[in-house]
């Protein structure tokens, strides 16, 4: 896959995601299905490697890139990603003036909406493949559980889930 092609590709998913991992399904599309040039393993790969490290929840589109195509396929990950951000500046200089007005209120309200709805569809092809048996189904009903009743910080629901998940495979290796 070309350096251009590849570029175009992840900068549609990042451009029409608003969010992170939102663009996940767009990527899984294109790059997975359609043109067979990334496998759901390492779309995964690349979400766990950007999940399990400090910085902005998009930077998967990173790894997604050297997947694909090397050094050259991170770099047009990378440029995927900071373009729409480079963009948003004039755009937010227009619309700061007119932040009031009524249908930019709608399109904002009609963004979130739609981040939250990719958000959601974003979480089937990684829980497909995470949700492996009874220890895995059990821990991702806690975890939302406590995510949605408690004030518990995410990290330490990460970080019980990770200590338990370790905890069972040491077991279930005994």
């Amino acid at each position: 896959m070309s350096f251009l092609d590849l570029y175009v590709v992840l900068l549609r998913a990042t451009i029409t995601s608003f969010a992170g991992l939102a663009s996940l399904p767009a990527i899984q599309d294109a790059l997975v299905l359609h043109r067979h040039v990334l496998t759901e393993a390492q779309l995964n790969e690349a979400v766990v490697i950007t999940r399990s490290t400090p910085g902005a929840v998009g930077l998967y589109v990173v790894s997604v890139g050297y997947f694909v195509s090397g050094v050259s396929g991170a770099v047009a990950g990378w440029l995927a990603l900071v373009t729409p951000a480079v963009m948003i500046v004039p755009l937010l200089h227009y619309a700061g003036r007119r932040l009031h007005h009524p249908r930019l209120q709608n399109l904002l309200k009609m963004v979130v909406v739609s981040s939250a709805a990719l958000l959601f569809a974003a979480a089937f092809p990684l829980a497909k493949d995470a949700l492996t048996g009874w220890f895995t189904y059990a821990l991702a009903a806690i975890g939302l559980l406590l995510m949605f009743v408690t004030k518990i910080d995410i990290f330490w629901i990460i970080l019980g889930s990770a200590i338990l998940s370790v905890g069972m495979s040491v077991l279930a290796a005994s």
